[in-house]
């Protein structure tokens, strides 16, 4: 009996001194703390009942170690039943992400590393971007019904309420692509050889006029640019945002391809666009293999895409089981003129990054799939030594198949992550060979995006 109320006093006098001092029991952690993250979209990540749940995977980008925290993206307040491509604020507080399973956007506050709010887009999306101010958002959507109009809009969005600020028609309207200070969008649409110019400054509220009118001196919220574009897709900015080099998707877009370049049988262009003018102004042209995506660093215009004509797009003498192959394109923005082309692998290109050491790594889908038991293997990546002059000897074909659905070079480091195949694969860039790190973080379900969101 003695013990006992001994250590019942104890007991009292432990709950005091605990009580006094303000001690509560320490709960689990809610977020993975790490100050270097990368965010990979997964839309099976593995739930508890034996199936897969939509969700953003985090990885320390410092040491590509996969973290044991994710981010859910079900809840009952917001919630998207998929997870496909993302976008990150300029800030860096908010990460987008489409769920291509019931056409939603989910808002990410990243620094909580939770959904803060899911938006209805009513029909699919392939590009999206968070404008200068940090909370509006510009949405492609080619298919929207607008009564009165032929299907396609851009769709404004203030992401910090989730309402519709505005909705301009653009028929087929597929990408947006912003200026680097947001004073002008363009906008490229789904078989099409027009290319339509937003200011934003200019946008009112609600539903505007229709934009197939033709830009003139005096600016409009939306106006179509005046020039001899064929299927033109995409467009590269200089860093001023003076110049825009439009990529013209020609024949495999369903356009013509006039003209020829280089040995080619059947070429398209990349044009440029003279930003400062009111209206832009269609300056030089140069004729490039196929271009569907491209990226400029100093005056090179990295340009990518697969010829259509079965002259062209053979593969030139490279060894592979592959009867078709891509080609890069390397254009002096300067003179406008390009350089003799070398063969990649095959696919639409529509993803392109540069990593460190000067590796080019581009990106397709729909490619030409190689897995030659015991011998050959290779997919949709192509990374190329882009770090002195380009010849068919600095391309590698990296060990992989499956579309590349996301490339994210880590800034400060001699690594970038790719999505291809629904796998995450971490390439090191220290050497020209670039071999596959073996000792990645694995995910388990799909990686479909990957994007850094701290710097």
């Amino acid at each position: 009996m003695k013990k006992a109320c001994t250590v019942f006093a104890v007991c009292i006098t432990l709950i005091c001194l605990v009580s006094c001092n303000g001690y509560s029991a320490p709960r689990a952690a809610s977020r993975s703390g790490l100050a270097f993250r990368a965010f990979v979209s997964n839309p099976l990540f593995p739930n508890p009942f034996g199936g897969g749940s939509p969700a953003i995977e985090i990885v320390d980008a410092s040491k590509d170690q996969l973290s044991r925290f994710s981010i859910s993206l079900q809840s009952l307040g917001s919630s998207v039943n998929s997870a496909g491509m993302m976008a990150v604020s300029p800030k860096h507080d908010r990460t987008l992400i489409f769920s291509p399973g019931d056409n939603r956007l989910g808002i990410v506050d990243n620094a909580q590393e939770a959904v803060s709010l899911t938006i209805n887009l009513q029909r699919p999306s392939e590009s999206f971007f968070v404008w200068t101010d940090n909370v509006t958002v510009f949405v492609a959507l080619p298919s929207l019904g607008i009564p009165g109009e032929l299907p396609g809009a851009v769709e404004r969005i203030d992401i910090s309420t989730g309402s519709l600020t505005a909705t301009i028609p653009v028929p087929g309207a597929h990408t947006v692509v912003p200026t680097p200070d947001g004073k002008a969008i363009l906008v490229f649409s789904d078989n099409s050889d027009a290319v339509t110019l937003l200011t934003p400054s200019l946008i009112g509220t609600g539903t505007q006029s229709s934009a197939q009118i033709p830009c003139s001196s005096t600016q409009t919220a939306a106006c179509l640019i005046a020039g001899s574009f064929d299927r033109p897709t995409f467009a590269v900015f200089n860093p001023s945002g003076t110049t825009a080099y439009i990529l013209n998707c020609g024949q495999r877009c369903g356009g013509t391809n006039s003209g020829a370049c280089l040995t080619f049988t059947s070429c398209t262009t990349v044009s440029a666009l003279d930003m400062t003018q009111t209206p832009p102004v269609q300056g030089n042209s140069t004729a490039v293999p196929a271009s569907t995506v491209a990226l400029l660093l100093g005056n090179n215009l990295y340009v990518a895409g697969t010829p259509v004509s079965p002259a062209d797009n053979s593969c030139a003498g490279v060894t592979t089981a592959a009867t078709t192959c891509g080609r890069l394109t390397v254009v002096d923005v300067a003179s406008m003129t390009a350089a003799a082309p070398v063969a990649i692998t095959d696919g639409y290109h529509n993803r392109m990054q540069m990593g460190s050491n000067g590796q080019l790594f581009i990106g397709a889908r729909d490619c030409t799939n190689v897995d030659v038991s015991g011998g050959e293997v290779r997919g949709c990546l192509s990374i190329v030594n882009a770090a002195g002059s380009i010849s068919q000897s600095s391309v590698v074909a990296p060990q992989d198949n499956g579309d590349v659905t996301g490339i994210e070079p880590i800034p400060n480091r001699n690594v970038v992550y790719v999505c291809e195949g629904g796998r995450l694969r971490i390439y090191d860039t220290a050497t020209d060979q670039l071999e596959k790190l073996a000792n990645g973080p694995v995910i388990v379900g799909q990686a479909i995006d990957v994007k850094v969101v701290d710097f």
